[in-house]
């Protein structure tokens, strides 16, 4: 990976976990030496089919990393709407408002189509609803302050990956 490709995925880190400095360094060490990573990380990343180096693996170890300081929620392609409301609530960047939350385990509609409508919601108290694409059939979901929604796409772009704001 090139340098502005490494700089951008630590500003995707340094954007969704500005005060956990650990994601950066897991993803990096992804990224600078991944067959070291692979096996000091065999456990984890055989939960997802990894075991060796491949180019999603620090866009792996970033979302696994959001994942163990409670920045991240992936939910599976089929999960309700109260299953993903309630991880989303339970993130460290979510907003606290309860009535919002509440409103949005009620909503009976397909996981992508609530999804985007969560994200509409979302983008009017000031978050954004992103989703970091690993190439599976599930959706790492972050939030992130509205008004960063689009830094973080293009910051994912240039770092080789790819991430999406749902709603608006």
């Amino acid at each position: 990976m090139t340098a502005p490709a490494r700089d951008a995925l630590l500003a995707v880190a340094a954007l969704l976990a500005p005060d956990v400095p650990q994601v950066a360094e897991h993803a990096v060490a992804a990224l600078d030496d991944p067959g070291a990573f692979v096996l000091a990380h065999a456990e984890r990343l055989e939960e997802r089919g990894i075991d060796e180096p491949f180019p999603l693996l620090a866009w792996i170890a970033l979302v696994n990393a959001l994942d163990d300081h409670g920045l991240l929620a992936e939910v599976d392609w089929k999960e309700s709407a109260g299953e993903i409301s309630g991880l989303l609530r339970a993130l460290r960047s979510a907003p606290p408002a309860d009535e919002l939350w509440t409103a949005l385990a009620r909503i009976e509609l397909p996981t992508y189509e609530f999804l985007e409508a969560a994200g509409n919601r979302l983008h009017s108290t000031g978050t954004a609803l992103a989703v970091l694409d690993i190439e599976s059939d599930c959706y790492p979901l972050v939030l992130l302050p509205a008004a960063r929604g689009d830094e973080l796409t293009a910051f994912a772009a240039a770092a080789g990956f790819t991430a999406e704001v749902l709603g608006r």
